[in-house]
């Protein structure tokens, strides 16, 4: 325990999934926590995204492990809104030390309009850099940035279009390409800050057991010969992604890295593409 003692950190898309679970891991750790999510559906996105009630909830589990949080619904599209909401934060809690670039959507489906491979690519690149770039004028020598892509948006650029990873539809192209690109800023921000003893690392997890996986359309994905299949059918093919014979990973598994990158254990590691993906870009 303890492994972020006095740390404050922001979490984007923390009121459920994910982002909830590496809010409450840092804060069982020792960190303050800001949590920050749109608490609101977004337009071609298949599955509903969190609510309000969501992140209140994320907020009283951060509160049982003892620490201070502050959150606030907030478009990371917007970058002016973040601005306001995380001087706010940092106001109260005194300083920022570490970045959780968590937010993100995988709007799935065939027949989607151009609109969905915009949304996709504005939460899921456009939303990282808005939430690292207004975090940078607080950070100081020792802080950490980490950004969340995806082995899956790898995977599609080695195949290329149309490739057995290949996107699903619009809103799956837009996904893809930002976290690719995610993997390449993350890489050139860490060049930029290394002088500045500042850290930047990109987790890549493969499929998580989280509502992003959980719905139809990316059942459809993994089940292209079922119309409407469910999770008893997609359980069947969800292995053929990883090289371990699993379905997926836990959020604990990867709040795990998350934790790890945030903590003074890796104080001098910048600069990696973390992946949590039980073997799938060796297997691919």
């Amino acid at each position: 325990m303890g492994r972020v003692e006095d740390k404050v950190v922001l979490v984007t898309g923390a009121a459920r999934g994910q982002g909830r679970r590496h809010a409450v891991r840092l804060a069982e750790e020792g960190a303050d926590v800001i949590l920050f999510d749109i608490c609101g559906d977004i337009e071609h996105n298949s599955y509903p995204l969190a609510t309000e009630d969501d992140l209140q909830e994320a907020c009283r589990e951060v509160e049982k492990a003892g620490h201070r949080v502050v959150s606030a619904a907030v478009d990371v599209r917007d970058r002016a809104a973040l601005q306001d909401a995380l001087a706010a934060a940092v106001a109260e809690l005194g300083k920022l030390d570490v970045v959780v670039a968590n937010a993100g959507i995988c709007p799935l489906g065939d027949g989607q309009p151009i609109g969905a491979f915009a949304n996709a690519f504005d939460v899921d690149f456009l939303g990282v850099v808005n939430t690292v770039h207004t975090a940078l004028q607080h950070l100081t020598a020792g802080a950490s940035v980490i950004t969340v892509g995806s082995v899956a948006g790898l995977l599609a650029e080695k195949a290329g279009p149309g490739g057995a990873m290949g996107p699903q539809g619009t809103g799956g192209a837009g996904y893809n390409l930002a976290k690719q690109f995610i993997d390449k800023y993350t890489m050139a921000l860490a060049g930029q800050l290394a002088p500045l003893s500042i850290r930047a690392n990109v987790i890549h997890p493969t499929n998580v057991n989280t509502p992003m996986l959980h719905n139809e359309q990316m059942y459809k994905m993994f089940r292209p010969d079922l119309e409407h299949p469910g999770l008893d059918d997609a359980i069947l093919t969800f292995p053929m992604m990883q090289g371990m014979p699993i379905p997926f990973v836990e959020p604990e598994d990867i709040s795990n890295a998350v934790c790890y990158l945030a903590s003074d254990e890796s104080r001098y590691v910048t600069g990696v593409q973390l992946k949590v993906d039980a073997g799938a870009s060796l297997k691919f």
